[in-house]
Parts: structure tokens; C-alpha cells; sequence
């Protein structure tokens, strides 16, 4: 391979960074001092590849302590990792939250999308442009997951150690004070305040937040932690399996595929390694429910990903983590490293001769890296764009190898599966859909948050719990990838095959109420802005389609009627389009919700 090097030198700082996370280098290929190394001897072949997939930790590194990533600084860490500029430069412009400009160390993201917008983002990010000063560059973001509280900012100070700071429900003056003072603002509540229903009997999900101290490891397994774990090395890898396949257990990611079927199929798979990844990049507008979980209940999600390593024969695990959910990613490695201390990690997890370790990869804002292949690409060091199938990931996934890929949700659902049995488990909710659903509520409802329901309650009992506010005028299931249902069809029941019989979709468990206050047309611009952001442009229906949809929205938000008929039957055709030849789910559903608002609320007539 022939790598060309630009003459820009990285700084002292971002030398720094990037030797924290690979050590220092051992030639000077590698960028070390002439008269300590020679400068003939460098890394290739497979020893360079197997450290590809350092650089997206790299870029974070960079990005973290200096607040962007300078051209000196980029080609420094291809230097220590043998890889060509050109493509990391392509790795790092792909993500939101990288730049490779220079820009002030503290970055406030100020959520922009439905339920922020709907809560008055708008205003709040006029108001921080105007009072945050030039030290403080503002982002205005897609959704920060952080719905229940909205509107919400996230502030981000590079140095070292990265400093961050969470407003919500913010102000003007709460965001401007976490972004100028970050070690000075108020601390997050805790997890529990996003579970109205925490400390109830009858829970199964969330029955331990709110309850259970998320940094002790003590206190989680006084209240059933590791009984799970347990139960599966008495059963052995097949009967986890079939326990897992009679349970009916399903991905709760929104394809609803069997849980049982994919990890058989990934353990009867010849070729090794195989590899386990948690999927907890919920990017979706309106979810935040694997948040709350790695946050309230963190352990549990370790204690689940082993229970699946050691089901389908994987020893090496990652969870790859939304880049905006700091407080997420610190639970969870205390609770990994708590774990790996205390012999529930390792080469020997309980004593009983099986070896499984976790590692957390962030992600950098892009939410196209919520689809499995994506995700697997950008954990490899690549651009985080989708992969042709098949191969499916079960035959060659992460680094080509066999892999299970699971959400948060989903693979904490294992943990009573194989506590309570699976007759028991499949006993909740219906024949089909079985087990708890976790639904994630916001938008204009008086209690926001985390529900936990048995599949099966029907769309008007979940807002009655909820409480909503004001004249109903729309509720969007599915989140930006749903569809919206009118006020007349509360009665919907929450299942996968009870919404897809309705015409709509249950996705990730989203939904997000809208009074008559709350102007449609705009929140099915944002939506059309948000698919333009996000696609990946690796397909031309998902590139070309999703402009085109914003350009006719932005040409009738102010028509009605008859005005607007010939963009409509426009937004028809590109749909059609985008959802027939798209590559991946995003260019596929992003039409939904706008077709939905035309097609059910008559948005446009």
C-alpha cells in the first residue's frame, strides 16, 4: 500500500491524545523520534489491518482533548495505524460530531428535533446564539435522547479529561451555563425520574431502576443480579438457545426478528471467532429507553451480553454507544470494569471456564450506524455506511466473522426469560408478540418517560398513563421512521402484527404525542430535514430522494389544497422510489411519516 502524508505536523496535544490510546510509537514510520527508531521498519500487512479498527477511538481521542481534528493531527494517526488519509478523512467528515475545521473547545448540541421542537427549540437555540459568546460554537443537533426532558442541550469541552454538562429541561441561561461552566451545572436527575411507573409492583424491565444503586455491584446482585447468568451455565449453550426461541423473544430494535433464530444460526456457523455487539446507537427521534436502562440499570446489560456470548460461542463483545449519552458510556464502563474486578468478565467468568470481556466503541453521530452493517463498519474503521446483503451478519458480520447483533432492550429481555422460564415469559402479552414492551413517551403528555406495558395494551392505555395535555391532535408511532395515527384510533393495539394491520408500525417502541398546538407542516419538515442529514448517500434513491422530498415540503408548507396537489403527487413518486430501491431501512421508511400525515391527518388539505 502506498501512503501519501500531507507536510502538516500534529501539535504536542494531539501527539498526546493519540499516544494515550495506541502507547507510543516504536518507529518513526510511525512518527517517533529519528534517533530512537528506524525509520525503514513499519507495520503492514495483517498487523495493520488488525489496528484499523483504532481509528474511530482515535478520532474521538483527538477530537476530546482538542475540540476538532486538524489536518497534522489526521495524518499523525494514520501514520500510527497504517492507514490511508484519504479514507480516514472520509471516516471522520462522516460523523456529526467530529469536525475537521477548527472551531471553539466547547460545542453545545441543542436538540432541534420533534419533541425539542415541539417544546420550544426553536426559541431556546436563538436565545444560546445570541448569549453564548465565541467561545462556545453551537450545534444545532438532532436528537440527543434526552425526549422526556426536552428541550435539551448537551455541552461538550474538549481537554483533559473531556468535561460535559446535560440542560434539561433548558433554558437559555441553564444551556449558556453548561457550556461556559460545565463543572458547575446542575447534575442530571437520576434514571428514575424518566420511569413514572419506577418502584411499582409488577415490573420486569424496569423493576431494579430507581431501586437498585447503578454503581454497586453489591446491591445489584442482592436483587437478582447474576441469577440469570447462572441458570444459562447450568443449561448450557444449546438450552439457553432454546429457551431464548420458546420465550417467542423478538428484536425490540423495531424488525422484530426472532432472537432464538439469530443466535442459533450464529452458533451453528463453523467459522470462527464469533463475536457478540450490543446496538445501543438509538438514534431514533423520540427513544430513549436503552439510555435509561445502561443509566438506571447498567449491570443488568452486562450480565445479558454475557448470558448471549456464551449462548452462540463468542469471547469478545462490544457495545457500541451513542456519542451523545456521556453519562451512559461512564456507567457502563464502571460496571465493566466492576465486573471484569470481580471474575464476571475475563478469561474465566464464574469459574466455569468460559472467557468473555466487553469493550465499548462510541459513536460519533451518525444515525445511520443504528443498522447492524453500518454499525459493523464503523467499528472496523470505515465509513459507517450499510453493506449489501446477504451475506447476512450471521454467516460474516464484525471484521467478516459470525456475529449476534442486538439492542439494549432486546438483550435484557433474556435475563427474565431464563429466571422466570419460558412458558412464563410468553405468558405476557399475546400469542405473537410476547413478553414487556418498553415504550418511550413525550411530546404533549404531563408525565414523559419510560413505560413499561405487556404487549397487547392498546395505544389509549399507554397515553392514559401518561396523562396528555390539551386538544390530541396526533400521535406519531415509530418515531421519524413511524407513521402517525389520528386521535379516533387510540384503541390500536401495541404489538408488532397489530400495528402493522392498522397501516402503521411499533418500531422501537416510540411514541410521541402532538396537541393542536404543535404546527404539523413543520414537524414533517424537520423530519424530511432529518433523513437529509442522516443519509449516508452510499444509494442514489436515499440521496437524491430525500432532498428531493424536503424541496416539495418546503414548497407547500404554506399551500394547501389544490396549490400543493402537484408536490404531493410528487412526495408520492419519490417515496415510492426511495422505499422500493433504498439499500437500508433509512432511505426505505423515510417516507412514512410524511405519507402517514397526508394520508391519515389530510396534513396538506
Amino acid at each position: 500500500m502506498d501512503l501519501h502524508f500531507g507536510d502538516s505536523k500534529p501539535t504536542d496535544d494531539e501527539r498526546a491524545a493519540v499516544d494515550a490510546l495506541l502507547g507510543p510509537p516504536e518507529s518513526s514510520w510511525e512518527g517517533a523520534d529519528r534517533s530512537d527508531a528506524d525509520l525503514r521498519w513499519a507495520r503492514g500487512g495483517r498487523e495493520a489491518r488488525d489496528r484499523r479498527d483504532l481509528l474511530l477511538p482515535g478520532l474521538h481521542a483527538i477530537n476530546d482533548r482538542i475540540g476538532w481534528i486538524s489536518e497534522g493531527a489526521l495524518g499523525y494517526l494514520c501514520r500510527r495505524l497504517t492507514v490511508p488519509p484519504a479514507e480516514a478523512y472520509g471516516a471522520a467528515t462522516f460523523y456529526a460530531m467530529f469536525s475537521v475545521r477548527p472551531r471553539p473547545a466547547t460545542v453545545l448540541h441543542v436538540c432541534t428535533d420533534l419533541a425539542c421542537t415541539a417544546a420550544g427549540a426553536s426559541a431556546l437555540c436563538a436565545g444560546v446564539e445570541e448569549s453564548a459568546g465565541p467561545g462556545v460554537h453551537v450545534e444545532r443537533s438532532p436528537c440527543l435522547g434526552l425526549c422526556e426532558r426536552a428541550p435539551a442541550a448537551l455541552a461538550v469541552r474538549a481537554g483533559d479529561p473531556v468535561r460535559t454538562a446535560v440542560a434539561a429541561p433548558a433554558t437559555v441561561e441553564t444551556a449558556v451555563l453548561a457550556a461556559t461552566a460545565p463543572d458547575s451545572a446542575p447534575e442530571e436527575p437520576p434514571a428514575a425520574l424518566a420511569v413514572p411507573q419506577a418502584g411499582q409492583d409488577g415490573l420486569v424491565l424496569l423493576s431494579r431502576i430507581g431501586v437498585v444503586d447503578p454503581s454497586s455491584l453489591d446491591d445489584y446482585r442482592a436483587n437478582g443480579g447474576y441469577t440469570a447468568l447462572r441458570h444459562a451455565f447450568g443449561l448450557g449453550p444449546a438450552g439457553v438457545i432454546r429457551e431464548v426461541t420458546d420465550a417467542g423473544l423478538v428484536g425490540r430494535g423495531g424488525a422484530a426478528f426472532p432472537t432464538g433464530r439469530k443466535w442459533q444460526a450464529t452458533a451453528s456457523q463453523p467459522d470462527h471467532p464469533h463475536y457478540l455487539v450490543c446496538n445501543a446507537d438509538e438514534s431514533e427521534p423520540g427513544t430513549f429507553k436503552d439510555r435509561v436502562l445502561m443509566e438506571g440499570d447498567p449491570y443488568s446489560l452486562v450480565e445479558a451480553m454475557t448470558i448471549a456470548a456464551y449462548a452462540v460461542g463468542a469471547h469478545r463483545g462490544f457495545v457500541y454507544l451513542r456519542g451523545e449519552y456521556p453519562r451512559a458510556t461512564r456507567r457502563l464502563q464502571h460496571a465493566i470494569g466492576q465486573a471484569r474486578a470481580r471474575g464476571l468478565l475475563g478469561d474465566d467468568v464464574l469459574g466455569q471456564g468460559f472467557a468473555f470481556d466487553i469493550e465499548i466503541r462510541r459513536g460519533a453521530g451518525a444515525y445511520i450506524c443504528g443498522e447492524e452493517t453500518a454499525l459493523f463498519n464503523s467499528i472496523e474503521g470505515y465509513r459507517g455506511e450499510p453493506r449489501s446483503k446477504p451475506p447476512f451478519p450471521v454467516e460474516k458480520g464484525l471484521f467478516g466473522k459470525p456475529t449476534v447483533e442486538n439492542n439494549v432492550e432486546t438483550l435484557v429481555n433474556v435475563l427474565p426469560i431464563l429466571t422466570m422460564g419460558a412458558p412464563a415469559y410468553a405468558a405476557i402479552g399475546t400469542a405473537k408478540s410476547t413478553g414487556p414492551k418498553l415504550f418511550c413517551v413525550s411530546g404533549s403528555v404531563a408525565r414523559p418517560g419510560i413505560y413499561e406495558l405487556p404487549f397487547g395494551a392498546t395505544l389509549g392505555e399507554l397515553l392514559q398513563l401518561a396523562g396528555v395535555r390539551g386538544d390530541l391532535r396526533a400521535v406519531l408511532l415509530g418515531g421519524a421512521a413511524g407513521g402517525f395515527v389520528r386521535p379516533d384510533e387510540l384503541g390500536i393495539p401495541l404489538t408488532f402484527e397489530g400495528t402493522r394491520e392498522a397501516g402503521t408500525t411499533l418500531g422501537s417502541g416510540v411514541v410521541m404525542a402532538f396537541d393542536d398546538t404543535v404546527p404539523l407542516p413543520q414537524l414533517l419538515l424537520r423530519i424530511a430535514q432529518f433523513f437529509r442529514d442522516e443519509s449516508c448517500g452510499q444509494c442514489v434513491p436515499c440521496r437524491v430522494g430525500t432532498v428531493r422530498q424536503e424541496e416539495a415540503l418546503h414548497r407547500i408548507v404554506a399551500r394547501t389544497g389544490a396549490d400543493a396537489a402537484g408536490d404531493v403527487a410528487l412526495l408520492r413518486e419519490v417515496g415510492r422510489a426511495m422505499r422500493d430501491a433504498s439499500i437500508c431501512g433509512l432511505g426505505q421508511t423515510a417516507w412514512n411519516a410524511v405519507e402517514s400525515a397526508i394520508d391519515r391527518l389530510g396534513a396538506y388539505e
